[in-house]
């Protein structure tokens, strides 16, 4: 229902304030306006989206969980898409989700709507990651135990890569 009313209302804001600016301030200055924030959009969303991808990066390499990073991400494309689509409603929303600081309230909010029923990071998860030297996994240091097979002669015989069965 709500998409719905999206989808209903934006087209007519945006056509009721083209109609109210291009009266105000001309037909070219408006066409003016509209391409200058396409194009300050643009640049803007380039530079926040490499500052969003740099604290994605470092999430992932200190183990931390991605879900702000990918969420900011995530706005910051939103936010894209609506600085290029023409109209100065969407424009004044696409500049606000490029503030850090109304992103982190729309993920505060959107957070506190959502339940999370399990996340799981570190030792005993699924997806673990240790490093030479790290004794925190069960204690046993540089250890790791496991079972292996010498396939690089089945390899060989299998077909053209190896992995997928070919003609015998």
């Amino acid at each position: 229902m709500y998409l719905f009313l999206a989808f209903l209302m934006v087209p007519i804001i945006e056509i009721a304030l083209f109609i109210q600016v291009g009266g105000a301030i001309g037909l070219w200055l408006t066409l003016a306006i509209v391409v200058l924030t396409a194009v300050l959009g643009t640049w803007l969303v380039r530079t926040q989206g490499r500052l969003a991808l740099g604290q994605l990066r470092s999430s992932f390499e200190q183990l931390n969980d991605p879900t702000e990073p990918l969420a900011h991400g995530a706005m910051i494309l939103v936010s894209g898409a609506l600085l290029l689509t023409p109209g100065f409603f969407t424009d004044a929303v696409g500049f606000a989700l490029l503030v850090p600081q109304v992103r982190m309230a729309v993920y505060r909010y959107l957070r506190s709507k959502m339940t999370i029923a399990r996340f799981q990071m570190g030792p005993g998860s699924m997806h673990t990651r240790s490093y030479p030297g790290d004794n925190s996994s069960k204690g046993q240091g540089d250890v790791i135990d496991g079972e292996y097979q010498d396939v690089s002669q089945e390899r060989s015989r299998k077909g053209p890569s190896g992995w997928v069965d070919g003609p015998q």
